[in-house]
């Protein structure tokens, strides 16, 4: 494993354990040449993903890039980093047995959607402002109300 601190190819592994979902092990590892310490995740993939995006544009799945939009959505909410990685996992995991290696983007959003429903209704809404493309305040009133209304039942 490469340092990111000084590109040495040698490090030696201090310490390994699983993640709290068991779908990851965690390594703390240290750098033989400069000595710092850097931390690694060693996750399971079932095949090689891809996005198809608007206008059949087509990118590799980055799973960090969905942590990161679900973090955002989850900011200053009561929602754990826990919380989020296994939300980003189940999604992942759903995707890989899908049988097909390339997705629509528009099913991963759906599908982060309904995790954040059951998880947080604001971060809900904040990802569905972005998602669906809010363009007004109206649009905000009637979204939210749809989710209170549902709530209600």
């Amino acid at each position: 494993m490469r340092c990111p601190f000084c590109g040495n190819e040698d490090s030696q592994v201090k310490d390994s354990r699983p993640t709290e979902d068991g779908a990851a092990i965690r390594r703390r590892r240290q750098c033989e040449a400069c000595a710092a310490r850097f931390t690694t995740f060693e996750r399971i993939q079932l095949r090689d993903l891809t996005v198809v995006k608007n206008q059949d544009r087509r990118e590799p799945f980055e799973r960090d890039k969905l942590i990161r939009s679900v973090t955002l959505a989850a900011r200053k909410r009561p929602v754990t980093s826990a919380q989020i990685e296994r939300l980003v996992s189940g999604i992942q995991r759903q995707l890989e047995t899908l049988g097909d290696s390339e997705i629509p983007s528009q099913r991963i959003g759906e599908m982060v959607m309904d995790g954040l429903k059951g998880l947080d209704s604001v971060a809900y809404i904040r990802f569905a402002s972005v998602y669906k493309d809010f363009r007004e305040a109206k649009d905000f009133e009637e979204f939210a109300g749809n989710v209170t209304e549902a709530g209600k039942t």
